[in-house]
């Protein structure tokens, strides 16, 4: 399925997009896309089945504002230097164990909002990433074949970044990881069954046009379900959490000086197979 929410920021309704390409609204049927629902296997079924029966109601996408595909997130974990090329071209060797940081949850936008360049920021970058959502309490788990059992889906995911605040202003990852609107995400949240190897997944970015990222899920260094087992022996993870697994290569950050950093007006657009596309306009914040 392709679950989404569609509406106003932070007035979303819970919608699907059908095999047929139609939107339809879930709003009579479930609250919401959260946690909550990606837990309950019954009601799951019953959002599959109406779908399937073309009885939902249609809505007219014209001038409809996607939002993130999930309400109520409880955290978003990421993982740094997870590809081999991305390790390479900024001349880091691989982490010998994934590298982990954290977003708020705030930091969340629908795909195709407007991302904000942080007053005084002169190295804004952009990173498409294969977000995970997590279906099942994750803990202590056992092997990547039983994390990935606790998956509920994947989407888009756009982890930007701003590189001076990252690494040249002292202390953690944080400060150039928690702006506002650093982390678009969707347009749908496509579930697991639909996602027969997530690690045979594209992943392309362009900046105003051009070509800067493109790559493939098989070259992370830590595979999705190793990731998700080995976060569980660190902290728990709920349906409804957010693991973004890294970007590969093609960052501004790895390139030639003068690095091409991103300015306002500048547009970025990246997809992911099968996991649908975002477009972004930067503006100064």
């Amino acid at each position: 399925m392709k679950l989404l929410r569609v509406g106003t920021a932070g007035a979303e309704r819970p919608a699907l997009l059908d095999a047929d390409g139609t939107l339809r609204d879930l709003s009579g049927l479930v609250d919401d896309i959260d946690g909550a629902l990606l837990a309950d296997g019954g009601a799951l079924g019953r959002v599959r089945a109406a779908g399937e029966s073309g009885e939902l109601p249609v809505l007219d996408p014209a001038g409809l504002r996607i939002g993130p595909p999930l309400g109520r997130i409880g955290k978003v974990v990421c993982i740094g230097l997870n590809y081999h090329d991305h390790a390479r071209e900024i001349g880091a060797e691989p982490p010998a164990e994934p590298v982990v940081f954290l977003k708020a949850p705030d930091t969340v936008v629908g795909p195709h909002d407007t991302v904000l360049i942080p007053r005084g920021s002169v190295k804004t970058d952009w990173e498409v990433e294969l977000a995970v959502v997590i279906g099942r309490t994750a803990r202590y788990l056992g092997s990547a074949e039983e994390a990935l059992g606790h998956v509920a889906g994947y989407a888009v995911a756009h982890d930007v970044s701003e590189r001076e605040f990252q690494i040249e202003r002292g202390g953690t990852w944080d400060k150039g990881k928690n702006c506002e609107t650093f982390n678009p995400l969707g347009p749908w949240l496509v579930t697991a069954d639909e996602v027969a190897d997530p690690q045979d997944l594209s992943l392309r970015l362009w900046v105003n046009g051009e070509p800067k990222q493109d790559g493939t899920t098989a070259d992370q260094i830590f595979p999705v379900g190793e990731v998700v087992r080995y976060l569980s022996h660190f902290m728990t993870l709920y349906p409804g959490d957010i693991v973004n697994t890294g970007t590969p290569a093609g960052v501004a950050l790895g390139a030639p000086e003068p690095k091409p950093f991103l300015r306002a007006g500048d547009v970025v657009e990246l997809e992911i197979t099968g996991l649908g596309r975002q477009r972004q306009e930067l503006k100064d914040a």
